[in-house]
């Protein structure tokens, strides 16, 4: 569920998956720190351990700021997680990033 709102401030995506295998709450929130620790990854989502407010997020160039405070599993399989994001200006960098891949071709 994404929610907007024509105020200045960032949108938050709350996200239920329901998953095959076992898994913790650690065990998300690693695999979700390793990927914006990567290469491919780092300047598309960052990982938080910190408090959020929606003005937070405002000017923050990742598509996504996952909230690792609250990750949830029931049951092992039933995760959710929260992920903030300034709409306008995540989606620019990306577009940026597109760019400077296509700039390849000159």
């Amino acid at each position: 569920m994404a929610m907007r709102v024509p105020v200045p401030d960032g949108s938050v995506v709350d996200s239920v998956f329901k998953l095959e295998k076992s898994v913790t709450i650690d065990e998300i929130n690693n695999v979700v720190k390793a990927a914006a620790n990567s290469e491919d990854m780092k300047s598309v989502v960052e990982y938080s351990n910190l408090p959020f407010v929606s003005t937070d997020i405002i000017g923050n160039p990742h598509s996504s700021v996952f909230d690792a405070p609250f990750t949830k599993v029931i049951d092992g399989t039933l995760v959710k997680t929260v992920n903030w994001y300034d709409n306008e200006w995540g989606y620019s960098n990306r577009v940026a990033d597109l760019v400077n891949i296509l700039e390849k071709f000159n």
